[in-house]
């Protein structure tokens, strides 16, 4: 028997936690060839109420710090191609740029959705689904949260750290999956 590829237990790892990929999409523009060969971004339902868009393989087996990340939407946004866009974007910026980790700001340069205010991201725990999902044991890999902020929220996150930020999020009772939601700050 062989042992399953760094891919397949990645993709277990989300099937155990939400649901086997309903799609499994490699982007096609830009430095794509950049990124590893098995990058694709996966649209798996996380609840009857939620779609993930997941990276996998944004991380490799022979990286140090293993690191997939998510985004939440609602689930008439699981078509959309943008979404598949930012994640290979970041994920590119992640191998390419710098590392990202656990409260990074991402710049989008671009709306979430047209029209909507958050055009960042900060890489967040995935306080929905806990450490379950967070943490893959063997190999090790962590899996965080990009939630999409305003600049606003991005500002206020720099003067008063992520910590704060999320306060705000929770005092607010914001709606990450709209994404023409009022800014916290």
């Amino acid at each position: 028997m062989t042992s399953p590829t760094y891919a397949e237990i990645i993709d277990g790892h989300y099937t155990k936690n939400w649901s086997a990929p309903t799609k499994a999409v490699r982007w096609t523009l830009g430095p794509i060839g950049e990124l590893p060969n098995d990058f694709r971004v996966l649209v798996l339902q996380r609840a009857t109420d939620m779609v993930a868009f997941a990276t996998r393989c944004m991380s490799q087996a022979a990286d140090e710090d293993r690191l997939e990340i998510h985004v939440l939407c609602r689930p008439d946004d699981a078509g959309r191609t943008d979404l598949v866009e930012i994640l290979t974007a970041v994920a590119h910026y992640h191998r390419s740029g710098s590392a990202l980790g656990l409260g990074h700001s991402i710049n989008f340069g671009k709306p979430w959705v047209p029209g909507s205010a958050c055009s960042f991201g900060v890489v967040s725990l995935p306080y929905l689904d806990g450490p379950d999902l967070e943490w893959l044991a063997e190999p090790p890999v962590r899996f965080l949260w990009l939630i999409p902020v305003t600049q606003a929220e991005i500002a206020f996150k720099k003067a008063y750290g992520m910590e704060a930020l999320e306060e705000r999020f929770e005092a607010a009772q914001f709606n990450f999956l709209d994404p023409f939601r009022p800014s916290v700050v």
